[in-house]
């Protein structure tokens, strides 16, 4: 008996996995609860495009945490003068440093999740997305000064979490949740560069 991969919102869920692979789940406690609920990010569960909606959690909360991070690096910088110039470099790394975190417990909890539902990357867990989208959005710099920036951002990782190009699917065979997060990782990336390169271009040529 095998039991077939899911994953968010992917159109051709193909990969099978031996049953086995999988321990099956024990008696939940508060910490597989806690788990589930950062794996599932309260929509999850959600009958349509979990992977779609989790992408739109990762893009409220890189912008929730872009804007605290800007407040409090501006109010330092007033006191600070000489700080000022690096806000702009310090918000990045701030932003980076977040991506990471969340991307590490996301880790955590998707290994968790994944023996507790006793499914290979249940498409309930969307964690992944919420990464991989806030690194697609750490293109920032470049669509700063665009209304249209940050939704490439978002079509562009929808499209490579969705297409898997090389190698993105074959992290998927990466051991439990580290697997889950890795493709959509270097989806993220992915968009990030490509991203990047877009809103390069339209400063160069448009906006002068």
């Amino acid at each position: 008996m095998t039991s077939i991969k899911e994953s968010s919102d992917e159109p051709n869920p193909a990969v099978a996995n031996s049953a086995g692979e999988v321990p099956p789940p024990k008696r939940r406690t508060l910490t597989d609860y806690l788990a589930l609920a950062i794996a599932t990010v309260g929509v999850g569960y959600f009958p349509i495009a979990p992977g779609t909606l989790g992408a739109l959690v990762g893009a409220g909360l890189f912008f929730t945490l872009a804007e605290f991070v800007q407040r409090g690096l501006e109010a330092y910088a007033r006191g600070h003068l000489a700080g000022a110039p690096y806000i702009f470099s310090s918000h990045f790394a701030f932003m980076l440093v977040a991506c990471f975190i969340v991307t590490m417990i996301g880790v955590w909890a998707a290994t968790r999740a994944e023996r507790l539902m006793h499914k290979k990357d249940p498409s309930a867990v969307v964690i992944d997305e919420v990464a991989g989208q806030m690194i697609a959005l750490l293109s920032g710099p470049f669509w700063i000064q665009t209304w249209w920036g940050p939704i490439t951002a978002f079509i562009l990782f929808r499209a490579f979490d969705i297409w898997k190009p090389y190698p993105i699917r074959r992290l998927e065979a990466l051991e439990s949740g580290l697997g889950i997060m890795a493709d959509d990782v270097l989806a993220g990336i992915y968009a990030l560069i490509v991203n990047s390169v877009v809103m390069t271009a339209y400063m160069f040529l448009f906006a002068r």
